[in-house]
């Protein structure tokens, strides 16, 4: 039987006292890969912000990786971010610290102290996105597809059981968002669960899979003609 990783059923959005999204139903299980499209404020944000914790669900009922997103309490956030990997449009790395000093923080930060487990742990998920030479520079140092998948190397830090990429190509030129996009769908090929929001329709056509549409406050699946 697959595995369901989230679960959105009848779930209404809201920022604020704004509704964002109303009755959305939606089901991902282990090893898809979907895309979340829409224009700049149709509520992709505000979904995926709902699905790590950063907006209270209050409506219909939402599971991601074992949480229940309606109960979730403010201390339940930290354990439920473990479980997932979030990549961001801006990549969030720690300017003060080398790529390796950025991925010990994280580890630390989330129960890790055995050092030998730390530094195996940070080779293992840069090489998995093909950085393993980088980890004594500065993000400052590195071009913006380099700190992007420095990034995506952060959110696997823990093994995540879902990755959340909220427009992880938003800042890249084409190029490189192809190359960060091979190392997505590599990974996603390895059996990781990937949720990517992304307004690059480029990217949907050369790299086609299951796609859902934000638009007029509903959240519904896009079927894409194969020619």
């Amino acid at each position: 039987m697959p595995e369901t990783v989230l679960q959105l059923k009848d779930a209404s959005i809201y920022q604020g006292d704004s509704l964002v999204l109303s009755n959305v139903n939606f089901e991902m299980e282990k090893g898809d890969f979907v895309y979340l499209i829409g224009k700049t404020g149709t509520g992709k944000s505000s979904f995926m912000k709902t699905l790590y914790g950063d907006l209270e669900l209050t409506e219909g009922e939402g599971h991601i990786v074992d949480f229940n997103l309606r109960t979730l309490k403010e201390d339940d956030i930290p354990f439920l971010r473990r479980k997932l990997g979030v990549v961001f449009q801006d990549f969030k790395l720690l300017n003060d610290r080398t790529v390796n000093g950025n991925l010990e923080f994280v580890l630390r930060a989330t129960g890790w102290k055995d050092k030998k487990n730390i530094v195996n742990k940070i080779e293992d998920v840069l090489n998995r996105v093909g950085m393993k030479t980088k980890g004594f520079k500065f993000p400052y140092e590195l071009s913006g597809g380099e700190q992007q998948r420095i990034a995506i190397a952060r959110a696997l830090l823990n093994d995540p059981e879902l990755i959340l990429a909220d427009e992880p190509t938003g800042n890249l030129d084409p190029q490189t968002s192809i190359e960060v996009m091979e190392v997505l769908q590599a990974l996603n090929k390895k059996g990781h669960t990937i949720l990517m929001a992304t307004h690059d329709y480029a990217l949907l056509l050369k790299y086609p899979s299951k796609t859902l549409k934000c638009d007029d406050n509903k959240v519904y699946e896009v079927v894409q003609r194969k020619d």
